[in-house]
């Protein structure tokens, strides 16, 4: 069965009452729910990660400022949300859920977070709306537990994934893909261990060549016991941050590749959203959802 993460946790409404793009962490299930994709016996609720955990992959002192709210104002533009308690407790949810569908991937083949794919944070702090980095917490403490000793991440959000490649840039148990955006945020990139740059507007055919003439390749050099993927669908051409010009059926195409790659190879694949910022919320949920249907088919 196809376990997702979500808890109502993840809705978060900002203090000026803006939900945008937290709304998407609501209709995503009620869409899945809907149309007859999932029910709700494929949802989970994740609790929250204690601090010990997030210390494997954060610093103390940026732990502390976050539970003692004592951000600088230059720290908190940098993440792009104001502040508040509640705002970190739901991160420690999130990244958990990501965790726990990283096991849950070992059982089943896949698992999936509705939320995550927060790789714009570093070890001492965050970025570009990410406070703690999901995949890297659930990386480090899996690799403590040993329970693997390679893992790759395919990180296809449309933004490269600097705080990821910080993170593990002296750790070669962990190999970092990124395919993103040359021109895009953030304008420094941090190295990881495969870095690809589209320009702008690079369509459909460009995108997927690209991506299926590397992805084989890297699984067999790596040869990671476990995928963890970062599906952001901010490289649709309706984006306003994205900048690409790729389509949903693009988009689609892409995550069915991912996903039978992975099937064929029988590689557990953790998934996380990532980033969607088209102005009609309707793309948004529609690239994401067939995510969530394609790992249904694929899989079950």
């Amino acid at each position: 069965m196809l376990k997702i993460a979500y808890s109502p946790i993840y809705i978060y409404e900002l203090p000026d009452g803006h939900r945008f793009p937290m709304e998407k962490y609501e209709l995503i299930p009620a869409q899945l729910l809907h149309e007859g994709t999932v029910s709700q016996e494929n949802f989970f609720h994740p609790t929250a990660l204690n601090d010990e955990e997030i210390l494997l992959t954060h610093t103390a002192e940026y732990l502390d400022k976050l539970k003692t709210q004592n951000l600088s104002r230059k720290e908190i533009r940098a993440i792009g949300f104001p502040m508040s308690s509640k705002l970190i407790e739901r991160g420690r949810y999130i990244a958990n859920g990501t965790l726990q569908c990283a096991r849950y991937a070992i059982k089943h083949g896949v698992a999936m977070n509705i939320a995550g794919g927060t790789h714009h944070s570093f070890a001492d702090h965050g970025e570009g709306f990410c406070i703690y980095n999901d995949i890297a917490i659930a990386s480090n403490i899996l690799l403590k537990e040993g329970v693997f000793n390679k893992i790759l991440i395919v990180d296809l959000d449309v933004h490269q994934g600097n705080g990821t490649a910080k993170i593990f840039e002296n750790e070669p148990r962990v190999f970092t893909f990124s395919l993103h955006g040359a021109k895009n945020y953030p304008l420094r990139k941090d190295q990881s261990d495969l870095d690809i740059g589209l320009e702008d507007n690079t369509t459909d055919e460009l995108y997927l060549s690209t991506l299926k003439d590397t992805l084989p390749k890297l699984i067999e050099q790596v040869k990671p016991q476990i995928v963890f993927y970062l599906s952001g669908v901010d490289i649709l051409e309706t984006d306003k941050l994205g900048r690409l010009s790729v389509s949903i059926e693009g988009c689609k195409e892409r995550d069915r590749f991912v996903l039978q790659t992975c099937r064929d190879l029988n590689l557990p694949l953790c998934i996380s959203m990532g980033g969607g910022y088209s102005p009609a919320i309707r793309h948004i949920i529609e690239a994401h959802a067939n995510t969530f249907r394609l790992a249904n088919d694929i899989f079950f």
